[in-house]
Order: structure tokens, then sequence, then C-alpha cells
């Protein structure tokens, strides 16, 4: 069965709806390049004595001459040592 509409809604015409203003554009974010990454190796004490108790001469020379104090007193100790045994 059908019943009669007693009242009516009636809807009231908006005003059209302005679009949201435009937003501004945004700077693109800039990306700092990451510095390489650095590996530092710290070896023994022992393992230094070692390396430089196998250090050829030549080696010992080169790094003196570029201001290795160790290097320095070792060819100084072995001048020395050479001086004596003569």
């Amino acid at each position: 069965m059908v019943s009669p509409v007693n009242s009516a809604t009636y809807v009231q015409a908006q005003a059209a709806a302005q679009p949201p203003a435009p937003r501004p554009p945004q700077p693109e974010p800039t990306v700092k390049p990451q510095p390489a990454a650095r590996d530092t190796v710290k070896i023994s004490v022992v393992a230094q004595a070692l390396q430089e108790a196998t250090e050829t001469q030549a080696q010992t020379i080169k790094e003196a001459g570029s201001g290795d104090v160790q290097a320095r007193r070792l060819l100084a100790q072995e001048a020395a040592a050479r001086a004596v045994t003569r």
C-alpha cells in the first residue's frame, strides 16, 4: 500500500563551491651527498713491531726520507753499529 506524503522537505540550492586555492609550489628537498664511508684499521703494537722488523732497507730509507722518525732512528742505529764493527 502506498501512503501519501504529508510533508515535503525542500533543499535550498547552495552557491557554487569554489575550488580550493592552489598551493604554492614547494621547493624540491635538496639531498646532500654523503661522504664516502671510511674504514680505519688499528693494528696491535705487536703487529706494528713485526711489520717494522720485516721491513726492507729500501723501505726504511724511503720512510726516513719522508719524515718517519722511527725509520730515521733505525737508520742511525744501523749506521752506528756499522761504525763500531769497522
